[in-house]
């Protein structure tokens, strides 16, 4: 599929929509809400199954948790590679737009996350059958969420993250 005249209008389109968002604020926290959403999800697999791999080969923390937080970008970019492919990009181009689009999402919503889970005593310890591990991973997921939110939509204000996107769909 040639998107070459669809590149070529792009910057005036492009900052029309930015206007747009500026204007509507509520349109931009819900583009920015949806956008997180579509990180969490990835996010989220990615990580459970990280710990569950971690714990079912009996790894301790840190290898456990980089293979966590590894898999959790695998999913994130993986979501929105598959989606741009659909829209017809080729691999290379799909894949600049997912690292574009997900990577600042993906990093805050990691690191607000994993330090939730770190800080909260006993979770690191915490097998998977506890109730303390699920409450400090979904804990720290409903406080990445709210942080990461505010990022996506700032991004998303400038034509940036999720917007890249948004230009696919």
């Amino acid at each position: 599929m040639d998107h070459t005249a669809h590149h070529a209008g792009d910057g005036h389109d492009h900052a029309a929509h930015e206007g747009h968002h500026d204007g509507h604020a509520g349109a931009s926290w819900g583009m920015a809400v949806k956008a997180t959403l579509h990180c969490l999800t990835g996010c989220a697999i990615g990580e459970i199954l990280g710990m569950v791999i971690g714990t079912a080969l009996a790894w301790g923390n840190v290898p456990t948790m980089i293979l966590a937080i590894a898999l959790a970008f695998l999913f994130g970019y993986s979501f929105t590679l598959f989606a741009v492919r659909r829209a017809g990009l080729d691999f290379k181009t799909a894949l600049k737009v997912a690292l574009a689009a997900d990577t600042v999402s993906i990093a805050v919503m990691e690191l607000v996350d994993n330090a939730i889970i770190a800080v909260t005593p006993g979770a690191m310890d915490a097998h998977l059958s506890d109730g303390l591990f699920w409450y400090a991973l979904l804990g720290g997921f409903a406080i990445a969420f709210l942080i990461t939110t505010p990022v996506n939509k700032w991004m998303i204000g400038r034509g940036k993250g999720h917007a890249v996107v948004h230009a696919y769909h």
